[in-house]
């Protein structure tokens, strides 16, 4: 070689390592491809994940939300449990329009366009079946949170605040609850308090950062943080004013709950605290180890204060560490590290909100409001069977 063609050796070596690694990288991207995976499209989840609200035969009208698959709080828009009476109405927003009516001084009709135009709100809160855990006894240990628990979701919801519309309205002095109509097929209402209305409900068009979904309500729907789903009503299209509450036939079954001693109470809105343990549980299988036990909590009645794990069926219980942010009306990430030896046992969790109150055990939940509280509103404490070969499965407990 003359001088002009002349490299040094180290330059020689590190072209020598790029061309290498250059055509390694190459190679392993080739090697992990796999035939018949169709390209992503932009936006879309991974091939690899594949995450469903629909589980085995259920009705297109009930779809829950794979609790145990997600990360942190938030769960996204199309993972989020549905429940409906008569199916997804179609309702342009053009055409929208939202009366309020009754005992107001002056009623009014708003358009969406009108709507948006108010000062807008924004929280991030939890929706929940108040159906949520009411097979608790039927289900198999093959059963998983999302079969079990996966009636409830949590959002960033967007809106106008429901007080400053009713302010606009003005309200007469006999004004004590609202009726509120859904616009689907069954025209579905539900009556609220006047109280919860002028606190903190919320009139959204806005899930997650876009428009609500059609299942969750498209274009607008009512939200009352920390209340039963049913209460929230979708598609609303008209809230009237009253003096007493509006008891439809339906209303007055679902709003009754016997108790003991041939009693009952109604209009229980609020859910009760609550936690479950996401990981592990079925179909998982353990190694002898360290493990993170994971879970969600939330209260309808405020924030989550403490969480409680047990490793061996309820004999001790240990805090577990709570993820920020700690939000009022909102699920809260619990996890607690676990050394597993291989031994068979029993996970629970349990929950205390900030009112005090704690997550009972289903015979506490009883005792107090008798075996038709395990239909609506059961709040009791979830357990995960740990087998000595390291399977998991779901065991309800009674305590």
């Amino acid at each position: 070689m003359n001088d002009e063609r002349r490299i040094g050796r180290r330059t020689f070596l590190k072209s020598a390592v790029i061309s290498t690694a250059g055509y390694a990288s190459a190679s392993l991207i080739a090697d992990i491809r796999q035939p018949g995976l169709p390209a992503c499209e932009q936006g879309t989840r991974s091939p690899f994940e594949q995450l469903r609200k629909r589980v085995g035969g259920q009705m297109l009208t009930y779809a829950s939300t794979p609790i145990h698959q997600l990360h942190g709080m938030m769960t996204p828009s199309d993972l989020h449990f549905e429940r409906s009476h008569s199916g997804t109405p179609a309702i342009s927003p053009d055409s929208y329009k939202l009366l309020i009516h009754g005992l107001v001084e002056n009623s009014l009709t708003f358009t969406l366009a009108e709507l948006k135009r108010f000062p807008s709100c924004s929280r991030i809160t939890f929706l929940e079946c108040s159906g949520n855990c009411q097979d608790y006894f039927k289900k198999g240990p093959q059963t998983t949170p999302q079969e079990l628990a996966g009636q409830t979701s949590q959002s960033e919801w967007t809106g106008v605040a429901l007080p400053t519309l009713l302010r606009e309205t003005g309200l007469k002095s006999k004004a004590k609850w609202l009726l509120a109509e859904g616009g689907d097929a069954a025209l579905m209402t539900r009556s609220i308090p006047l109280g919860k209305a002028l606190d903190d409900a919320m009139i959204c068009y806005a899930q997650n950062g876009e428009a609500i979904r059609p299942e969750q309500g498209y274009p607008v729907r009512l939200l009352l943080p920390g209340w039963e789903g049913s209460s929230c009503v979708k598609w609303l299209r008209r809230l009237e004013v009253g003096d007493k509450p509006w008891m439809t036939r339906e209303e007055t079954a679902k709003y009754t709950e016997p108790l003991l001693n041939n009693t009952a109470r109604q209009f229980s809105f609020v859910m009760d605290a609550r936690s479950v343990i996401t990981s592990p549980v079925y179909p998982a299988q353990l190694e002898k180890g360290w493990h993170e036990i994971r879970g969600l909590a939330w209260s309808g009645r405020g924030s989550i204060k403490r969480v409680e794990v047990s490793v061996d069926g309820g004999d001790h219980w240990q805090p577990a560490t709570l993820h920020g942010p700690v939000l009022d009306k909102a699920h809260t990430r619990f996890s607690l590290p676990w050394h597993w030896q291989g031994k068979d046992t029993l996970l629970l969790s349990r929950v205390t909100d900030s009112t005090g109150y704690r997550q009972p055990w289903v015979k506490e939940l009883v005792a107090v409001r008798g075996i038709g509280s395990l239909h609506y509103h059961n709040n009791g404490i979830i357990g995960w069977r740990v087998k000595s070969d390291g399977c998991v499965y779901y065991e309800p407990v009674v305590g």
